[in-house]
Parts: structure tokens; C-alpha cells; sequence
């Protein structure tokens, strides 16, 4: 098999984990595991694999109080926020939904970037971010009066979760210029790990482990295994022979995989007026990251 074949395979592979996700998750929470209690399993288990890995493989640390808080605040933003909102809004809300707005995450650091690191922004940009915000404010609005009444809470924690993972991608941007992936990763998830047990500590003791069936536990280790550290291993991989517009191209195939995955499932029902939605979402996605392909590459080593 040649290089390409493998990079396509990785990238695909990658989406199709991704994609997965928001089904598979559903299937556990909330009718065997809280929110919560799923996000404490699947942290703190990534910091104990990348924290072994971090410390035998790589042996880098962290040096000065600027980029150690610096850390502190990736931690924060790209595990703790990002997990608690992602999979408290995928809880109450469609799978598609999920799908289609964290597809705004790119506007997201657009705007972030424009604020903390003072990136001019054209009037191309901000027309891409008001037609991306507006196909995900009518899907919001619509999700109002859904049979599932979470749906509109489930969506805003959703689009709560996808800023928190954009001010991450912005915030981590320096440290990536000066450390190895794994050192900042590590870190990342040792922060979060701390943040989120408090949270979900009484949803992680309370289920009876020992009734569940076969399909969840695996779909637990899937979680753990497969779109934390297999993805992330795949995506760091491929990304030293891909270029970025190939690797955006696959980024954008996530929403298309999740919504098939979910139908699949009977997870969710894929609508005209969410196809409307969606197309709008993705325009202004586009308008907005023609011209910034590095946003793309950033967006793939998402930690949800």
C-alpha cells in the first residue's frame, strides 16, 4: 500500500471515528452512564495514556510561568469546557445538530483570533460568519419546538462548547510552536482532568457497572480508545504527509458521516430543513476558511 493510499485511510478513518461519536455516545448516556460521570472515564483515562506516553516516549517539559499558565487555560478551555458543554448538549440534543454546529468551530477562531491575536478580518470573512451564524441560529431556533425538548438547551451547550474549543485552538497556537503535539496534549489533559472530576464524580459512582451489557462497555472503550488516542494518533501521523486542503476536505466529511451514522441507527432523522441549515452553515464555513487551510489542520486534533 503507498503513502497516499495510507494518508487517505488515516483522514478517513479519523472522520469516520469522529463521525461515529455522537451516535455511539447516545447510546450510553444518559440511560447507563451521566454526562459527566462519561467525560470523567474518558479524561482521565486519555491523561493516564498520553501522560505514560508523554513522560517515556517524548521526556519534554513545560518551562517559564507564562507558558505553564498558558496550559492551564488550554486545559481549561479545550478539555474541561469543551467536554462538559459537548456532551451535556449532546445529551439533550440530535446527533445531527451536534454534528452540524460544532462545524462553526473554524468561525469560532476566526473570531478569537481577530480578538486576542489581532488577525485582520476582511469583509469576506464577516460575511461568512454571519451566514455561518445564522444557519446555526435557525437551527437552534427550530430545535425549540422539536419533540425533544432539549434539543434547544442541547444546542446552545453545543455552540457553548464549540467557542471554548476555538479559544483553545487560539490559546494553544504558540505552545505547538515550541513543543512536541504529545508534551502539549499531555498537559492538556492532566488540567481537564482535574477540572472535570469534581463534575462528574457522583455521576461516575452511581451507575451499577456490573449490569452493563457487552455493547455498552464497548462502546465506552470506543470512546476512550478510538476517538481520544487511536484518532489522535492516526491524525498526527497523517498530517506529516497531507497538505492542509486535503486535510480540511476531510474535516467537513464528519457532519456528512454523523448524520448517515445517526440515520443508520435510528438516532435521528435527517430533514429538509436541516439540509437548508446545514448548507448554510457550511458556506460561511467556507468563506471563512478558504484562505486559512492552518485552521483547518488545527480543527482535525479536536479532543471531543
Amino acid at each position: 500500500m503507498n503513502k497516499q493510499v495510507q494518508v487517505h485511510a488515516s483522514l478517513f478513518l479519523v472522520a469516520l471515528i469522529y463521525g461515529s461519536n455522537y451516535s455511539i455516545a447516545k447510546e450510553v448516556m444518559p440511560d447507563y452512564v451521566g454526562p459527566f460521570g462519561l467525560i470523567v472515564i474518558r479524561v482521565v483515562s486519555a491523561a493516564l495514556v498520553f501522560g505514560v506516553f508523554s513522560r517515556l516516549v517524548v521526556k519534554e517539559k513545560i518551562v517559564g510561568r507564562a507558558d505553564n499558565l498558558r496550559t492551564v487555560a488550554c486545559g481549561i478551555t479545550g478539555v474541561a469546557i469543551n467536554q462538559l458543554c459537548f456532551f451535556a448538549g449532546l445529551n439533550l440534543t440530535a446527533p445531527i445538530n451536534a454534528a452540524l454546529l460544532m462545524v462553526i468551530v473554524p468561525v469560532v477562531v476566526l473570531i478569537f483570533s481577530a480578538i486576542l491575536l489581532k488577525e485582520r478580518v476582511s469583509l469576506r470573512k464577516v460575511a461568512g460568519i454571519a451566514i455561518a451564524c445564522t444557519g446555526a441560529l435557525l437551527l437552534i431556533y427550530t430545535s425549540r419546538s422539536e419533540s425533544t425538548t432539549g434539543n434547544f438547551y442541547g444546542d446552545l451547550l453545543i455552540v457553548v462548547n464549540a467557542m471554548a474549543f476555538g479559544m483553545y485552538l487560539v490559546l494553544v497556537k504558540p505552545l505547538m510552536q515550541r513543543y512536541q503535539a504529545i508534551t502539549i496534549v499531555s498537559r492538556v489533559f492532566a488540567v481537564g482532568a482535574v477540572v472535570v472530576v469534581p463534575f462528574g464524580w457522583s455521576q461516575l459512582l452511581a451507575p451499577d457497572y456490573s449490569t452493563f451489557p457487552t455493547a455498552i462497555w464497548l462502546a465506552i472503550a470506543f470512546m476512550v480508545l478510538a476517538v481520544t488516542v487511536v484518532a489522535y494518533l492516526l491524525n498526527t501521523w497523517a498530517l506529516r504527509y497531507a497538505n492542509p486542503s486535503l486535510v480540511g476536505a476531510y474535516i467537513y466529511l464528519q457532519p456528512l458521516l454523523a448524520i448517515l451514522i445517526a440515520v443508520g441507527f435510528g438516532r435521528d432523522v435527517f430533514t429538509l430543513q436541516k439540509g437548508l441549515y446545514a448548507l448554510l452553515i457550511f458556506a460561511g464555513v467556507y468563506l471563512v476558511s478558504r484562505t486559512r487551510q492552518n485552521v483547518s489542520v488545527t480543527a482535525q486534533e479536536k479532543t471531543a
